[in-house]
């Protein structure tokens, strides 16, 4: 868990308001807070999305819980705003030197493949936000070469704030997303080996590892154990339609790049 240190100031923009804070390793973090006005939920979507990156591999920046304690909210009081209060919330690493990603600089990256895992993921949580929101893709310059960071997280499972029953609803279902720069990544930039090794990963996934995921989010996030049952049970109807929401995705990659493996197999 982070230690917050200092507060530097609003993002400026984000329906949930996040905020910038310095924590105690110096790095800068973007802090979603638990008062947002979407609610505390999307910092358990968050921190959710934040253990599957991690687990698979994800361009996203990293993100962990981050304690701020009364000292550095008296020392922030002229600038922070008062309903913020002392306790657990979210932060993500803070990208500096970015621009958003589009279709026409998507090239620059040398990751391009990465994404093939980002919309494995966004596919798994129906989170349609990265495209709908262009500002959740972003290019970054990095010593000679550009890479592509994911970021936001809070509107999985359509709409961030979730209910049992929208979750038992969505479940089962699969809806592709190709607006935009994903569908610039299935028709030009992707082949459908780029999602094995994450169909392998999310496959291999055990319902208790699933359940330590949705078990680490804090009590005061998600505080029902009903609610965290539901999310567990959705995670694993999820896992198990993963290679159904690859084939899906596959099938929009044009006939072109499979003759091209195999014309490289000969």
């Amino acid at each position: 868990m982070l230690m917050a240190l200092n507060y530097l100031g609003p993002v400026g923009r984000g329906v949930t308001s996040p905020q910038l804070f310095r924590a105690t390793d110096g790095k800068v973090y973007v802090v979603k807070l638990q008062n947002n006005r979407l609610g505390p939920k999307v910092l358990a979507n968050e921190l959710l999305g934040a253990r599957f990156g991690e687990f698979l591999g994800l361009c996203f920046p990293p993100g962990d819980v981050i304690k701020i304690d009364e000292q550095v909210l008296r020392n922030s009081r002229r600038s922070l705003p008062a309903s913020v209060k002392p306790g657990r919330h979210f932060a993500c690493q803070y990208l500096s030197n970015t621009r958003y990603l589009s279709p026409f600089n998507l090239y620059k990256a040398i990751n391009r493949e990465e994404m093939a895992g980002v919309m494995l993921f966004d596919h798994l949580f129906h989170n349609f936000d990265r495209t709908l929101n262009w500002r959740n893709l972003l290019l970054r310059r990095e010593a000679r070469s550009y890479r592509i960071y994911a970021i936001d997280n809070s509107h999985l499972f359509r709409r961030g704030r979730w209910t049992q029953e929208s979750l038992a609803k969505l479940a089962p279902k699969i809806k592709i997303n190709r607006i935009r720069t994903y569908g610039t990544l299935l028709k030009r930039c992707l082949r459908p080996e780029f999602f094995d090794s994450y169909l392998a990963k999310i496959q291999q996934l055990s319902d208790a590892s699933l359940q330590a995921m949705v078990e680490e989010i804090p009590a005061e996030w998600l505080p029902h154990a009903s609610d965290r049952e539901a999310l567990h049970q959705f995670l694993i109807t999820r896992r198990d339609m993963a290679g159904d929401i690859v084939t899906c995705l596959c099938a929009l990659i044009p006939d072109k790049h499979r003759r091209a493996d195999i014309n490289e197999g000969k």
